[in-house]
């Protein structure tokens, strides 16, 4: 009788390059590939992805430091970030210009957290001031702002699979905000507080971007926080408590 597993190593991994003074190694979670960029782009980027059919490997111009490299649904539009102002974007889909167009965040002073494809053709930034919600035109090199929403932002989780965004607000972190992404539209969802078992006096970031996950269970979105406790006989030390998040 075969063994069950609940989680088990794939038969074929993914191998790339490690990551150096001269090459940096990203993964993005929405298309599970692997960017190994060599020389900020300019001796080779190389993209491989759970099968043959995702491996992409070209050369990109060497701009400064890459901070988040992702291509949009499909591999159509490669999206680089390399400052804390704009995000850099380069067609890949055939017979269009393959040269970079950028650009800018509109919130004045804000700074780039980081970005997310909900699409093809849209993506999310991120910033410490909110997020700005765009519609990529591939064959006109330009982005339009399709919503923008103003809140100041901890940190942000992505869960691909429902194209929800969840925003870390409030000094200590634990007042969370989603944002649901569908067909062109922005909802915002409600607010929830995450109850944090000790509050810190004076008030500082108590709750960090390592303790919250998203996950699917059972068609369900739920929010999933590890609770620290004071390891004793009686308890374990943790907690996973979930919250669900009605759509």
């Amino acid at each position: 009788m075969a063994e069950e597993h609940y989680l088990e190593l794939s038969e074929n991994p993914v191998q790339f390059e490690h990551a150096s003074s001269v090459n940096n190694v990203f993964f993005d979670e929405a298309n599970k590939q692997v960017f190994a960029v060599r020389s900020g782009g300019a001796t080779g980027v190389v993209v491989k992805g759970p099968d043959d059919k995702c491996s992409v490997a070209f050369r990109m111009d060497d701009k400064g430091e890459v901070k988040c490299i992702k291509f949009s649904i499909g591999n159509k539009i490669l999206a680089v970030q390399r400052t804390l102002k704009s995000v850099d974007f380069i067609n890949f889909i055939p017979d269009y210009p393959h040269t970079e167009f950028t650009q800018e965040c509109k919130t004045k002073n804000a700074n780039i957290l980081g970005f997310c494809w909900t699409s093809w053709n849209e993506t999310v930034f991120i910033t410490d001031q909110g997020i700005e919600f765009y519609q990529v035109f591939p064959d006109k090199r330009s982005l339009k702002l399709l919503k923008s929403q103003s809140i100041n932002v901890n940190w942000y989780q992505y869960c691909p699979e429902t194209a929800v965004i969840l925003l870390s607000t409030t000094v200590q972190g634990n007042f969370l905000q989603p944002f649901a992404f569908r067909n062109g539209t922005m909802t915002k969802m409600s607010k929830f507080e995450i109850e944090l078992p000790v509050v810190p006096k004076p008030a500082k970031l108590t709750l960090s971007e390592r303790d919250i996950a998203m996950a699917t269970i059972y068609g369900q979105l739920y929010v999933m926080y590890l609770k620290h406790h004071s390891r004793t006989v009686n308890s374990p030390g943790a907690e996973v408590v979930l919250y669900h998040l009605s759509r």
